[in-house]
């Protein structure tokens, strides 16, 4: 801006503009500078019409004139115990009467209860004045209070001492409180909706264990929008869910509870993880265009020890293997969520028994000073060396990563470790899967394969009898309405047995009301009857898997 051209409407200030010395100045604007100057008119005569009288000097005015009208307090005092000069009169109305001469240590409370005395000392010792801000008095006000030294007069004896200004801001002070205590409940309402919104209490799927850790910013830093999730899908299959609503405040939890409710719903369409983001990003764009969103979900099948993932502009997974060798899933990643016009795709990175998924938030490895890149390798580095329990993990990550109390930033952890079982836990886990020729025989095969296989598994009567009637329905279901090729598969842990069925067609049964005329329709009204649970899902190769647990008894 060209403040010599807008300074002329400025009250008070004149216009300079670039002119030649010999350029005549108009009378009015030298009769002006007189005004401003106290200069005498243009013929020098100081008494001349155009004079204006003389105002005082500062040596003319009493400095005890000038303090005492002063609306702040003001005290001086000498010497090195700090004995009373003078006080004004409003340190008089404020405290009352001082006797001079009398050491501040014991005439004057108020400067212990403001903590002023040392600072007093220092202020003697080192000839620098010295403020400090909005300190309460036992009165209940506040003052902001500037010491400034004197210097002494050696000729007339005079010891050197120290001024003492204090400025009333109790209500600057209260008002600054009053913030405060508006962001102090505002931040704890944030934190108080995060965390209501997150998991009270993780799945813990069969195959798998989990432990996750969140960790709201510092005092100085808004509650952002970080949130995980754990959804069982059914046929022992585990969605993880990882995400960052990129805001602050209750608004941004909020946005993180929208969308954490729709991961869960579509999850449960058991849809490959691109088609959940996909359908995502479309959600997120309703909600409110101008939050943007991360996300990372991913799928773990126990029969292929994979993790299935997808990535809307998220921090890569990291897998740790038992060896301590970490793996990082690269590609592919699209742009966050709620940016639209972006087609999605899903990728892969092992998952086998003894290893360690780390799902996390840019809080955990963003720093200011440097390269986000640089913070997933200090992460690398520290979940190479991380053993334990994953709660044990979740804990040893944020030491490493010196994630404290007062971080700068939300950070969500989510620890998902693959156990290497042996001895007697091994025999709690078994698979046993039948390739399905098709034909009149393959049911009959089916039935007799599920029986043997169950009776090893040492199952109590009725269950093998459930079991096997629920594998033949199944297996029925998908010689009618399927297509080769066919596999029936049994799985059993310490908690479920599961029984699936894949073909290669992809149209998913649904479950209807047949009529008593009807010869068909009842086989999956059958099993949703005598499992536990049951579903349907495609699978990538075009086909579809049909399914149903049962809970074994504890």
């Amino acid at each position: 801006m060209n403040f010599t051209r807008w300074s002329a409407r400025l009250p008070g200030t004149q216009r300079r503009a670039a002119r030649d010395d010999r350029t005549p100045v108009p009378a009015a604007r030298v009769e002006y500078a007189q005004a401003d100057t106290g200069a005498g008119p243009p013929d020098g005569d100081p008494d001349g019409p155009g004079a204006l009288p003389a105002g005082p000097t500062l040596e003319d005015l009493s400095a005890r004139d000038i303090l005492g009208r002063l609306p702040a307090l003001v005290a001086l005092v000498h010497g090195p115990d700090h004995r009373i000069t003078y006080v004004n009169d409003a340190y008089t109305a404020a405290f009352g009467p001082r006797p001079l001469n009398a050491p501040a240590a014991e005439a004057m409370p108020e400067l212990t209860e403001l903590s002023l005395l040392p600072l007093m000392d220092q202020v003697l010792r080192s000839g620098t004045p010295r403020t400090v801000k909005s300190r309460k008095a036992g009165s209940g006000n506040s003052y902001t209070v500037t010491c400034t030294p004197v210097r002494h007069d050696r000729a007339k004896g005079h010891e050197g001492g120290v001024l003492v200004y204090a400025a009333d801001v109790t209500d600057h002070a209260e008002a600054a409180e009053r913030l405060r205590t508006s962001e102090s409940r505002h931040r704890k309402t944030a934190v108080t909706l995060q965390r209501s919104l997150l998991p009270q209490e993780l799945e813990q799927p069969d195959d798998l264990r989990i432990a996750a850790t969140y960790q709201p910013g510092g005092t100085d830093a808004a509650v952002g929008g970080d949130w995980y999730d754990v959804i069982t899908l059914g046929a022992g299959r585990t969605a993880l869910v990882i995400g960052d609503v990129m805001g602050r405040g209750v608004r941004a939890a909020a946005v993180m509870g929208q969308l954490r409710t729709a991961v869960r719903a579509y999850a449960r369409l058991d849809l490959p993880p691109h088609e959940v983001l996909q359908l995502l990003d479309g959600l997120a764009a309703e909600i409110d265009a101008s939050q943007i969103a991360t996300c990372a979900y991913a799928v773990h099948d126990p029969n292929e020890g994979l993790l299935v993932y997808s990535s809307a502009g998220h921090l890569p997974i990291l897998v740790r293997e038992e060896d301590g060798t970490v793996n990082r899933a690269e590609d592919p990643t699209g742009p966050p969520l709620g940016t639209g016009g972006w087609i999605h795709t899903s990728g892969t990175i092992a998952l086998p028994p003894g290893s360690t998924a780390v799902l996390y938030t840019d809080g955990l490895v963003e720093r200011r000073s440097e390269d986000i890149d640089e913070g997933v390798a200090s992460l690398e580095r520290a979940l190479a060396g991380a053993k334990g329990s994953p709660q044990v993990v979740c804990d040893r990550l944020m030491r490493s990563l010196n994630i404290t109390a007062e971080h700068d930033d939300d950070v969500a952890v989510l620890v998902v470790q693959h156990p290497a079982r042996t001895g007697a836990t091994a025999e709690l886990f078994h698979n046993a899967s039948l390739d399905l020729l098709g034909g009149i025989e393959a049911a009959p095969r089916a039935r007799a394969f599920a029986t043997g296989v169950l009776t090893s598994w040492r199952f109590p009567m009725e269950l093998c009898e459930l079991g096997v009637l629920a594998a033949g329905e199944l297996v029925a279901n998908s010689l009618q309405h399927g297509t080769p090729p066919m596999r029936l598969a049994l799985r059993r842990t310490d908690r479920r047995l599961i029984i699936e069925v894949t073909d290669g067609d992809d149209h998913l049964p649904r479950r209807r009301r047949a009529e008593p005329g009807d010869e068909a329709g009842r086989g999956i009204s059958i099993v949703a009857s005598i499992a536990t649970s049951w579903g349907s899902r495609r699978t990538p190769g075009g086909g579809k898997a049909v399914w149903c647990e049962f809970a074994l008894p504890q």
